[in-house]
């Protein structure tokens, strides 16, 4: 936002920013969990999808594609088209898309409906991720900015540490259809908070379409999108399959294997807030630096740490806490690079994120039976040091030159 709309912009009692800590946070985080239980649950359903609508497996798994690449696809292109829209109006109907998308999905009759209805319910998402990013931003001060827009990211977190598993566990005793049902009651209360609770936030100021697509252009924002793909390549390849990595490296399953996906999942969370609070203090370059550092090393010695329920725990955690503390620098260093692009910005690293997790699992279903679980790790090992590359070019390229044409 220009200056004049930001000192005008009715975002806190008289004209003040508000603090990560108030409801308005919370509004934002519930409502990213609600999203980010959209996306994530259908890995906890696995086993019900394919007992109630007699598909394969794998093609159960392909709900999870259709979802990463509907958001990596709808998120830039919905930005650039809802522009012009009022901030808490936006929000509104991205969880009301998102609450449509999974009463659809609970209603379903088969399989090509339910796939139609995943998709919908990823627009939402891909809509309500960025713009809650922006708005947390928007809400706080500069110095507050790492912990705002982690804040939204921790309800991401908390719903791959407690949406997935309640959603497996309840699908178990009332099928899929109920925890699609309690999804979408989920994102309509969510919808109905940010719309009684929020301020209204108005849109950036007005560019041309072209204008819009043009901090694309800029190779340190590519240098930055290409480590989140490929960081989130590398993360959910491994992810995705933890569990015969586990079963093959310590013979781990079963409930100890639930436990450790629930500490893994606790250092998720841990990660994500100190990430926020780290990059508030020392901005993102060597935070991020260190993150993406940390996440070769420990992807390198997983399958040798893995090789006991306690090595396995304490690789899972950290392993955990380095990947969600991944997000906070990002998403700081591309609103420091554009401002006023900051919502593309955002969306574009949203539809980075799950490109990359769409492209995982392609990856590691390739990995697995040629090299067998334990080469999983090195592999995604050698995608994130790929990753550290394009993070250190990120600082190192100049900022482009402006076009004679302004755009």
């Amino acid at each position: 936002m220009s200056a004049t709309t930001r000192a005008t912009a009715p975002v806190g009692t008289g004209g003040e920013r508000t603090g990560t800590r108030s409801p308005r946070g919370a509004v934002l985080a519930f409502g990213a969990f609600a999203v980010g239980t959209s996306g994530y649950v259908v890995a906890g359903l696995l086993p019900a999808l394919t007992a109630e609508l007699g598909v394969s497996p794998s093609a159960a798994a392909q709900l999870v594609t259709a979802f990463a690449l509907a958001y990596a696809l709808g998120s830039p292109l919905c930005a650039a088209a809802t522009a012009r829209w009022e901030r808490r109006t936006l929000l509104v109907a991205a969880l009301l898309v998102t609450a449509l998308g999974n009463g659809l999905a609970a209603l379903a009759p088969g399989y090509p409906s339910l796939f139609a209805a995943r998709v919908v319910t990823a627009i939402g998402a891909a809509v309500f991720t960025p713009a809650a990013s922006a708005v947390a931003a928007e809400l706080t001060t500069p110095q507050r900015r790492g912990r705002a827009v982690a804040l939204v990211f921790g309800g991401l977190t908390v719903s791959l540490v407690l949406g997935v598993p309640f959603g497996g566990a309840l699908s178990d005793r009332l099928g899929y259809r109920a925890v699609f049902a309690v999804v979408a009651a989920a994102a309509l209360l969510g919808a109905i908070a940010v719309r009684l609770l929020l301020p209204r936030v108005p849109p950036p100021p007005a560019v041309r379409f072209a204008e819009r697509f043009a901090v694309a252009r800029d190779p340190r924002v590519r240098s930055l999108l290409a480590a989140t793909v490929l960081g989130c390549l590398a993360a959910f390849s491994v992810y995705t399959f933890v569990a015969p990595l586990l079963a093959a490296t310590a013979g781990i399953g079963g409930s100890t294997l639930n436990v450790l996906l629930l500490v893994y999942g606790l250092g998720g969370v841990l990660g994500n807030i100190a990430g926020g609070r780290i990059v508030d203090r020392w901005g993102s370059r060597r935070p991020l630096i260190a993150v993406v550092g940390l996440l070769v090393v420990v992807l390198a010695v997983l399958p040798v740490a893995a090789t006991t329920v306690a090595g396995a725990a304490v690789a899972l955690f950290v392993w955990g806490m380095a990947t969600w503390s991944f997000n906070p620098p990002v998403q700081h260093r591309l609103i420091e690079l554009s401002p006023q692009g900051a919502g593309l910005l955002l969306s574009l690293n949203a539809s980075a994120i799950y490109l990359g997790v769409g492209l995982a699992g392609v990856a590691g279903g390739l990995i697995l039976p040629h090299g067998g679980p334990a080469l999983l790790p090195l592999v995604a090992s050698a995608f994130t040091a790929l990753a550290l590359v394009f993070v250190v070019r990120c600082w190192r390229v100049p900022a482009p030159r402006p076009r004679p044409d302004g755009v």
